[in-house]
């Protein structure tokens, strides 16, 4: 599915992928950005835990939001498809600034959501300013393209990772969270030597890209951020090798961001931070 056209005079809200593990007591840094983007006391939230299996997540993160000054929290799972047609719940979304999914099993959400009307709806009031995010399995569904599952490791290996459609609130990017952890730069640039289109965003846990409504990616969070970008591919051996075998990549461009670091979707161009840049200059 495409991205929704954003209305004339709008500006679309902002995308927020976290790598999961996120920080929920200490120092919450990007859930306490999410609270404040969405109005501080003014945001009206609703949080949806339906890639999780445990019965308690959608409380837990009402109880976080509520702590970090959000006027409004509310938790919405979807058991079945039929919940995702129920009018009350799709006239609780319309009220909502902000939608946050947990994490889970990215393919609970989007097999129980895919295709329905709340589905639609979220992409139709991120295109109209709600902000979206999402954690771990969360982060997965956002865009378009989406890493159903994938084997561990460094290499890129043919028929090492499986895609299937996410929400669709954009199509500029393939997400991989808790990145560095569990050893995923060889799925990622996998799922990026099959559709070289998208960039490749790779998030540590604890770490989140602030993606803001002209597509300048913000890094937030204690980890880092693996940005692959494939648009200058001169060379590919995917439609050659058999599964399992390594593929052969020329020409990829990968940055390493760090909090206040930025990534532009639409240029491709990355910069670090002026804290980064005055620390180097100085040595």
């Amino acid at each position: 599915m495409c991205p929704s056209k954003i209305p004339d005079g709008e500006q679309r809200g902002w995308i927020i992928p976290i790598g999961g593990a996120e920080e929920k007591t200490n120092n919450p840094k990007i859930l306490a950005r999410f609270v404040a983007l969405c109005g501080g006391e003014d945001a009206d939230i609703v949080v949806i835990p339906t890639a999780s299996r445990m019965p308690d997540t959608g409380e837990r993160y009402e109880a976080i939001f509520r702590d970090l000054g959000a006027g409004r929290v509310e938790s919405m799972d979807f058991d079945t498809r039929r919940d995702c047609s129920e009018p009350n719940r799709l006239k609780r979304l319309e009220q909502a600034n902000g939608i946050f999914f947990t994490g889970g099993n990215q393919l609970r959400i989007t097999t129980l959501l895919g295709g329905t009307p709340v589905a639609k709806l979220i992409r139709n009031l991120n295109a109209r300013g709600a902000h979206v995010a999402g954690t771990s399995a969360g982060a997965s569904i956002l865009s378009e393209h989406m890493i159903a599952f994938g084997d561990e490791g460094e290499s890129p290996r043919a028929g090492s990772v499986r895609l299937a459609p996410g929400l669709g609130l954009t199509n500029r990017f393939v997400i991989d969270q808790h990145f560095r952890q569990r050893d995923r730069l060889g799925r990622l640039v996998t799922a990026l030597a099959y559709n070289p289109f998208a960039i490749g965003i790779g998030l540590d846990e604890d770490t989140a890209a602030f993606i803001g409504p002209d597509n300048t990616l913000e890094v937030e969070g204690s980890g880092g951020v693996t940005v692959v970008d494939a648009s200058q591919l001169e060379f590919s051996s995917m439609d050659a090798v058999e599964e399992g075998e390594p593929v052969c990549l020329l020409g990829l461009t990968l940055h390493i961001l760090v909090a206040g670091a930025t990534f532009n979707l639409h240029t491709r161009k990355a910069s670090a931070n002026t804290l980064v840049v005055s620390k180097q200059d100085n040595r």
